[in-house]
This record gives structure tokens, sequence and C-alpha cells, in this order.
């Protein structure tokens, strides 16, 4: 037998003339004026570290019961090539768990490490976790 092949997960998504935001079949999402696609990136990276910590909650024996975040970040010319990116992301998850995390520590890694969002970023997220 060869090697297992990798997981493959695909999305797409359409923006119309009007500026909606769709996944194939659904309605589109109007956003609200003042959002940008960096604003949409923080909350990729929100959403996916919230859903990374679920995951491996569940797979520790815990529940999320629920979670919030936030997410800030600067941009500038990076030193390394002059273009402009994010240079700092800071983020922030609060989330209650049934039963309490005891080994809080091992399991927020894991949700940083296994957040693909967070993983794709050429700068690494500086994360706080506040986990009850």
């Amino acid at each position: 037998m060869g090697e297992p092949r990798p997981k493959l997960f695909e999305y797409s998504i359409e923006i119309d003339a009007a500026g909606g935001i769709a996944i194939p079949g659904a309605a589109p999402l109007a956003l609200p004026a003042g959002w940008t696609a960096d604003h949409l990136l923080l909350a990729a990276l929100v959403r996916c570290s919230i859903a990374s910590l679920a995951y491996h909650a569940k797979n520790a024996g815990h529940r999320v019961e629920t979670a919030a975040g936030s997410a800030a970040g600067k941009v500038t010319r990076r030193e390394s090539d002059g273009r402009y990116a994010f240079v700092e992301i800071d983020c922030r998850v609060d989330a209650k768990l049934t039963p309490p995390a005891v080994a809080a520590e091992e399991l927020t890694a894991k949700a940083e490490r296994d957040c693909f969002i967070g993983a794709t970023l050429t700068v690494k997220p500086r994360y706080e976790w506040r986990l009850t």
C-alpha cells in the first residue's frame, strides 16, 4: 500500500457587482459599510481559531459552551520585501469549556497549530486564550 492521500478541502466564494459575498447555493451576504478584506481576514482568523479549539477540546473530552474573540492587526511595509502586509496580529479567544480544561496550554497550543488561517499567514499571530 502507498502513502495515504492527504485530505483536500476546497472552498469558493463569489462577489457580485453590488459587493455581496456568497458561497455557492447560498444567498449573498451584504457587508456593512466600512468592512474591508483586511477585517474579513481578521474575522476568519478568530472563527478558525475557535473552530480549531472546539475540535481539540472535543478530542480531549470537553465541550465548548460559549466562545467569542477579537483580533487586531497592523499593516505596513515589510522590511523583508517592501510590500504592504500584516506585520502584527493579535488574536484573543474567550471560551467556556465543560468540563474546564486541566491542560489548557496543551489544548490552546494545538488550536493555534491547527488553525489553517493562522498557519497560512506569513506573520505568526500572537494569541491570548482565556479558557474557563
